[in-house]
């Protein structure tokens, strides 16, 4: 057995794909009792803390009984106030333009499979692939290598792999992820590509497509080729479709098939403006998807070639960076950047740092009164642009959570607000299966308990009479028998609980009783996320985002009301 194994339960996490859930009372799922009841009114909950602060609140008699929680709501992991921002830059794929689906995304995936087969030479037969956005999640990592999806947890442990479509057994996956002394693997390494942002759905069905093409089908032309070749390829082909037209083309032709429109993005772009705040797009996407998608969400509806041409949407923004290559734009300080004619896309030389200083006093407003649309540079050029001085005067929002949100935070030290359009999915599924999550952690605090008592029992066993330790061995075989009627219920209900999120995947933010790796990474890296970029609209500038307070295990134990502190070096 693994030394990770204290969890003995986990498998209920891997076979959720396997195994229907049929157990509880006369076959039904588990059923928990609501935990904490009625919450009371505000009053009441603050009463006492106010009491004991001599503390008189007037103002709380204001507020509503119990604090709405909704989806629009921007949530925070390390604090910020709005009012010390001076610059807000915001992604534009998933972030201010956000697609249907699986419209969007079968573009891509259509595509590819006609460049595999008709420029690659793959079999005709994957002409024939159908496209299943819902088969993935978020946060996995792909093993290129191997043809495996991986979900791992925060200490980079794997809690579930699949091979293809195929679930990977719990001891195989032991014997490839975790035995092998002294190489502990990183997720880091060549091979491995973490699915960091919804683009990645693509890539992963298809080749999951083809790991099952290669493994069960006859075709001489994959078992000449690697696992990694192949992925190689896919990756090549879906990235082609993002630049030689396929996307684009049909994208401009029928916008309201694939766009998203949002009645909230105008009016939030301009309250920044109007407060003072530099608004910029930094984005990957070249300047004639930009422009059409922007021209799309600006007017609300597909626009002639003559008003496309005007980009009346640039006035939303102090500045527009396109093609910015991230996240080399955010460490590399020698990318070259262009100033773009709106009008028609060209390009044209410009340094941009040394022509800034050359201007003299106000040189970065005399600079951008030249143009304000780029393509490339780096963060130098834009930061000189925007006149600020520090990282964290900047706030960047993003839906990748490497090139936007990781790279931005950890390089150049700037504000992060993650966009998660799962994340309305993921707080309904928590929301209506909190009783069963909370009847979980209190059984896994019982079996805690329980550890605890049996371990104290053996060591007293040590020094006792054989009287005394026959009693005491009966104490702990009763327990390690309640113990096994627990794990086999919390193996149950965890499986139960898991699956009502994702048939395969489980909960997104959680792997095992553990933070998954894209919790993890959201958690120490996003300044603020949420699901939608509009929301940050709904916040005004002087908003100050708190942070909800984080305990490491000891703290968590002692604040239980069924703990007692005992002071051992009093003792």
């Amino acid at each position: 057995m693994s030394t990770y194994d204290i969890d003995t339960d986990e498998n209920a996490e891997q076979s959720l794909a396997d195994n229907p859930i049929t157990y509880g009372a006369n076959g039904q799922p588990f059923s928990p009792q609501t935990v904490n009841g009625d919450a009371g009114n505000v009053a009441n909950r603050y009463s006492s803390v106010l009491e004991s602060m001599d503390l008189s609140i007037p103002s709380l008699k204001e507020l509503p009984s119990q604090r709405q929680i909704s989806s629009n709501d921007v949530f925070c992991n390390r604090e910020l106030r709005l009012d010390n921002i001076r610059a807000i830059g915001f992604d534009m794929d998933y972030t201010l333009a956000q697609y249907q689906q699986p419209n969007f995304d079968k573009l891509a995936f259509d595509g590819a499979k006609e460049k595999l087969v008709n420029s690659l030479g793959y079999p005709k037969e994957v002409l024939d692939f159908e496209y299943d956005h819902t088969y993935w999640v978020r946060g996995l990592i792909i093993d290129t290598a191997r043809g495996n999806f991986l979900k791992i947890d925060r200490h980079k442990y794997v809690r579930m792999a699949y091979h293809g479509f195929s679930p990977i057994s719990s001891n195989m996956r032991k014997q490839i992820y975790s035995k092998t002394f002294n190489k502990q693997p990183s997720f880091t390494e060549k091979g491995y590509v973490n699915m960091d942002t919804l683009f990645q759905h693509v890539d992963a069905h298809l080749f999951a497509l083809l790991v099952e093409m290669k493994d069960f089908g006859e075709h001489e032309f994959l078992d000449e080729r690697t696992y990694e070749e192949i992925y190689r390829q896919v990756r090549e082909c879906v990235d082609l479709c993002h630049r030689d037209g396929v996307i684009k083309d049909e994208v401009a032709r029928d916008p309201e098939k694939y766009l998203v429109l949002d009645d909230g993005l105008l009016p939030m772009l301009r309250q920044y403006r109007e407060n003072g705040i530099k608004v910029f797009l930094l984005t990957n996407s070249y300047w004639e998807y930009t422009s059409t998608a922007m021209n799309y969400l600006y007017h609300e509806k597909k626009v002639d070639e003559e008003t496309q041409k005007k980009n009346e949407w640039t006035e939303l923004f102090d500045l527009v960076v396109v093609g910015a290559c991230k996240p080399a734009y955010l460490k590399d300080p020698y990318l070259n950047l262009f100033r773009v004619e709106p009008e028609d896309g060209s390009l044209k030389n410009t340094d941009g740092l040394f022509e800034i200083e050359a201007l003299g006093e106000g040189g970065a407003e005399k600079f951008l009164e030249m143009g304000k649309c780029f393509q490339g540079g780096n963060w130098n050029h834009l930061q000189a642009m925007l006149e600020t001085t520090a990282g964290e005067e900047i706030i960047y929002v993003g839906d990748h959570l490497y090139a936007d949100v990781l790279r931005s935070k950890r390089a150049l030290g700037w504000r992060s607000c993650f966009i998660m359009p799962e994340l309305p999915e993921e707080m309904r599924i928590f929301n209506s299966q909190v009783d069963l999550r909370k009847s979980i952690m209190q059984l896994r605090s019982l079996r805690d308990e329980l550890g605890a008592y049996a371990d104290t029992l053996r060591l007293e066993m040590t020094n006792a009479s054989f009287s005394e330790s026959r009693a005491m061995e009966k104490k702990i075989e009763q327990i390690e028998e309640d113990d096994g009627k627990i794990k086999e219920k919390l193996s149950e209900a965890h499986r139960q609980y898991h699956s009502a999120f994702h048939p395969r995947w489980g909960q997104m933010f959680v792997a095992g009783y553990q933070d998954s790796r894209f919790g993890y990474f959201v958690k120490n890296y996003a300044c603020l996320y949420t699901s939608k970029a509009t929301n940050l609209g709904l916040a005004s500038a002087a908003r100050a985002f708190r942070t909800s307070g984080e305990l490491l295990p000891h703290d968590n134990m002692l604040s239980r009301p069924s703990t007692e502190f005992v002071d051992a070096e009093v003792e």
